[in-house]
């Protein structure tokens, strides 16, 4: 599920009750543990965390107009999602996060490439999230996405 709306805050207010509150969370826990230079905008019809043009001016790849993805997060129909892209691109970074997931959460991890779904607003492991938003500042993030486009 995606939104029409352009600013953050109406695409939470849109939500169902449990959803706008499991969101509004998980949007100040990534706000609180985000390193500096990523900015955070509506993009793809979701909350984006992005290298911004002017740290990065040649843009995503797919289209160069966009700034680079770096995380997202948004409400889709059975569950929320949380996009990383560093997971899929640093696999010391993804066996990390799926030991401590394990250590955190007693359910089954939910997981893609990049997404990490939560069906149940009351198990969503923000301490683990925050920490996970911190493990890659932006010159990492850039290098490994140079890494991973030039294979």
């Amino acid at each position: 599920m995606t939104s029409d709306a352009n600013l953050i805050d109406d695409y939470i207010e849109a939500l169902p009750n449990d959803r706008k509150i499991a969101m509004t969370k998980l949007r100040q826990v990534i706000k609180m543990n985000l390193p500096e230079g990523f900015s955070e905008v509506m993009q793809y019809g979701m909350i984006g965390y992005v290298v911004p043009h002017a740290l990065y001016p040649q843009g995503y790849h797919c289209n160069p107009v966009d700034p680079l993805p770096f995380m997202g997060l948004a409400s889709q129909k059975n569950y929320v999602s949380f996009y990383h892209m560093g997971i899929n691109a640093d696999l010391s970074l993804l066996e990390w996060f799926v030991l401590e997931y394990t250590k955190s959460v007693s359910t089954k991890l939910d997981m893609g490439k990049s997404c990490i779904r939560f069906k149940k607003m009351d198990q969503i492991p923000y301490e683990l999230i925050g920490n996970l938003c911190k493990r890659i500042r932006v010159d990492q993030w850039i290098k490994l996405y140079e890494k991973d486009l030039s294979k």
